[in-house]
């Protein structure tokens, strides 16, 4: 796969579609490498005349990882936001929202359709409220205002995203905690076979490695985003909001909320999905996210 430099950082991206096509530019959450957006998602928007991108964040996959900034304390900084102390991070997520909008810069996008999944979603509500000039729709999935009123996650989800291996050198060890928190997240109507999720979590490790400090400094600059209810307030591109009603890491009264801050939007639930993508939607979610582009065309 290619990469650019974007802010100092490389950044990997892959391209489906034809260049001279509407752009639609997939922005992925916490952790999380690009290659987490199903293939299908992509080449079935390609065949409704798209060109899709998507791209590794900074600090996951094969982009430039941040090690000199260490791991942040994030006990520390979410009891700080707690108490609305301010608090200071490796990065804030509008530098990752600066890295989407210089991506499309290296690679000559004017506009894109951005869309966003969990921290990712966050970023893409960042870009449409910063960047109103080179947003042409939003579609925001399974995020958040992070509005401090909102439902936090279920206990086991917030203990399954902070659970450690019991042997961080072991990559056997790494793969099960993956797996467990995976299985902890995924939709309970679209359970992945056992088979499938293994070779999932296999290919990701193989392809990303375990960074655990990297993986902390996204959480960080999450805990240390205030909300953007306000913000959102002023987008009025067509905005789709879809969420999971089984999710239990971000409730689906998060993306309602999304959805009743944007002026132009959409909010699509579904039974039993859950904090992931799974294969059976992706074609209404391609038949979606082509519905919200075209009112923006």
């Amino acid at each position: 796969m290619p990469s650019v430099l974007v802010n100092g950082l490389s950044l990997e991206y892959e391209s489906f579609g034809r260049d001279t096509d509407p752009c639609v530019l997939l922005v992925m959450g916490l952790g999380t490498q690009l290659t987490a957006w199903p293939v299908s998602l992509c080449e079935a928007l390609v065949d409704r005349g798209y060109r899709v991108i998507r791209f590794d964040n900074r600090d996951v996959g094969l982009s430039t990882r941040l090690a000199h900034a260490g791991a942040p304390r994030v006990p520390l900084i979410a009891t700080l936001r707690l108490l609305g102390l301010p608090v200071r991070v490796p990065y804030q997520l509008e530098d990752m929202a600066s890295d989407a909008i210089g991506l499309m810069d290296a690679l000559d996008i004017d506009r894109a359709h951005v869309v966003g999944a969990s921290m990712g979603g966050m970023i893409a509500q960042l870009m449409a409220g910063h960047h109103a000039h080179r947003v042409l729709s939003l579609t925001s999935i399974m995020s958040t205002t992070g509005h401090r009123s909102l439902p936090g996650p279920d206990a086991k989800a917030r203990r399954a995203l902070l659970m450690k291996p019991d042997d961080p050198q072991d990559m056997s060890s790494v793969q099960r905690r993956n797996m467990t928190v995976r299985r902890t997240l995924e939709s309970p109507s679209y359970r992945q076979s056992d088979e499938s999720l293994e070779k999932m979590v296999s290919d990701a490790l193989a392809r990303g490695g375990y960074d655990p400090a990297a993986a902390a400094r996204h959480l960080a600059a999450v805990l240390a985003s205030g909300h953007r209810r306000a913000l959102l307030a002023g987008v009025t591109v067509p905005s789709l909001v879809l969420h999971g009603e089984a999710d239990i890491l971000v409730k689906p009264a998060c993306g309602r909320d999304t959805a009743d801050c944007l002026p132009n939007s959409r909010f699509v639930t579904f039974p039993g999905m859950g904090h992931d993508l799974p294969e059976a939607l992706m074609p209404e979610w391609a038949q979606l996210i082509d519905e919200t582009a075209t009112r923006a065309a």
